[in-house]
């Protein structure tokens, strides 16, 4: 994906959360009597204003996009006109204000919540838990998985595809955890096999979790022939087609699926040499592969997924989908489980069991908004989910300058029965933005890091 797709992305992903995080704030503060002065999406210099409503209220889009807010009429920040004295922000009671602080991570998480829900109701296609051949010398191999088992629960809970293992698997791998696997194989036997996960580094598990545990997705032998395609994806800039044989790749023969890809993942930015056969005819192309970042190092993709059989197909997919009210309530669960475990790993973190390098900002999200966009629609919703829960939970935490550290403010009000004094207000503040600036030099760091050594 290009440099300007890239940006547009990004660029939407962030105007989405702002607006809805803000909106939030705004929506309960309207609801509980108190005049909003302005809804901004970004910072700086205003690129486009409209003044609607009785109150005039100041609908404002900004030059710097990293963030947004809303202004409410407060006598701390200037003079308020005696008649709508009561409409100011700082005259409500403390339970008022809670809501109105609370209401923007809150929003995130909903928006996250209606985002699953409306993809479980549409139902998508997704690998089923059928496991391939463990790397050797693995605690997979270890506790004796075995090559087209299916996995049908983990400690109890019930697995239906690939992602729920996935998930479950790494949830047990940041607290250390044996788990016990249920599994069926091909002949209808059921067995059960424990892997020892307590001594997983805590650090790694930002990483492919399950090829480091052995645990590995068992596919079909399929043929070098190209299926769908990314759109604008180096694959299809270099002019190849859905049904294009590649018979050669870099001089060597390319009999499977798996030696394409070989092929590709060893030519991140650097130009490979195909030979395809399309319609009887033989011709030559070359293709760059896309750089990404995996684990330590850097791979190539050109954006090709492979044809499959159907009747493959139907052995390696399921397709998940509910009713209203189980996506509902699935995607409530599901944006819990994501909540508790980013805090989890925030914890982590604080405590120095996982590297600080997990900490991503700008740049990162940027990359990760360009490709889910460049994979497709279901891709880039669910990006916007994950990023969406990620601001609710920063926001929530107990930082002076955040949605949290005011409720921090608001709790140890309602205890001492009176406000915060200013003097404590201003210190917080300023160990609130040394905190922030200290985060985002450690993001801005790890984005640059990854940026020019992978």
């Amino acid at each position: 994906m290009s440099f300007i797709h890239t940006v547009v992305a990004f660029i939407v992903a962030l105007g989405v959360l702002i607006v809805v995080h803000e909106y939030g704030h705004y929506i309960v503060a309207r609801l509980c009597g108190v005049k909003v002065l302005r809804f901004s999406v970004g910072f700086g210099r205003t690129l486009f204003v409209k003044r609607t409503g009785k109150d005039q209220t100041e609908w404002v889009i900004a030059a710097v996009p990293f963030g947004g807010y809303v202004k409410m009429l407060d006598e701390r920040e200037g003079p308020v006109d005696a008649q709508e004295a009561h409409r100011a922000f700082n005259r409500q009671t403390v339970w008022r204000r809670i809501l109105i602080v609370i209401a923007g991570p809150v929003f995130n998480f909903v928006f996250a919540v209606l985002v699953y829900a409306g993809l479980f109701m549409y139902g998508l296609p997704e690998a089923r838990p059928v496991l391939g051949a463990p790397l050797e010398s693995s605690l997979a191999a270890a506790a004796g998985v075995k090559s087209g088992d299916t996995v049908r629960s983990i400690d109890g809970e019930p697995v239906a595809t690939w992602q729920d293992l996935r998930w479950q698997i790494l949830q047990a791998a940041l607290q250390r955890q044996a788990v016990r696997l249920e599994t069926l194989n091909e002949r209808g036997h059921i067995a059960t096999v424990t892997i020892d996960l307590r001594d997983f580094p805590a650090n790694e598990v930002e990483g492919d979790v399950l090829e480091r545990i052995g645990l590995r997705l068992w596919r079909p032998s399929l043929e070098p022939i190209l299926g769908q395609l990314v759109a604008g994806g180096p694959a299809e800039r270099a002019g190849l087609a859905p049904g294009d044989r590649i018979l050669r790749a870099d001089g060597k023969d390319v009999e499977t699926w798996e030696a394409l890809v070989a092929a590709v993942r060893a030519h991140p930015g650097v130009p490979l040499q195909l030979v395809v056969q399309r319609d009887g005819a033989t011709r030559a192309t070359e293709v760059t592969p896309d750089s990404v970042s995996a684990g330590q190092g850097r791979v190539g993709r050109i954006g090709a997924a492979p044809r499959v059989p159907p009747s493959h197909a139907d052995k390696i997919l399921i397709r998940v989908q509910h009713g209203p009210l189980a996506s509902l309530a699935k995607g409530a669960a599901k944006t819990w489980d994501i909540s508790i475990f980013s805090l989890k790993m925030l914890g982590r973190m604080l405590i120095g069991e996982v590297s600080w390098k997990h900490l991503s900002g700008p740049v990162t999200i940027a990359d990760f908004a360009g490709q889910s966009a460049q994979m497709g629609w279901i891709s880039y919703v669910s990006f916007l989910a994950l990023i969406s829960i990620s601001l609710g939970v920063l926001n929530l935490l107990p930082i002076p300058l955040l949605d949290g550290g005011h409720l921090m403010y608001y709790v140890i009000e309602i205890v001492k029965g009176g406000p915060v004094s200013e003097r404590a207000m201003e210190l917080g503040q300023r160990v609130g933005l040394a905190l922030l600036l200290v985060m985002m030099a450690f993001a801005f760091y790890n984005d640059l890091n990854r940026l020019f050594t992978g």
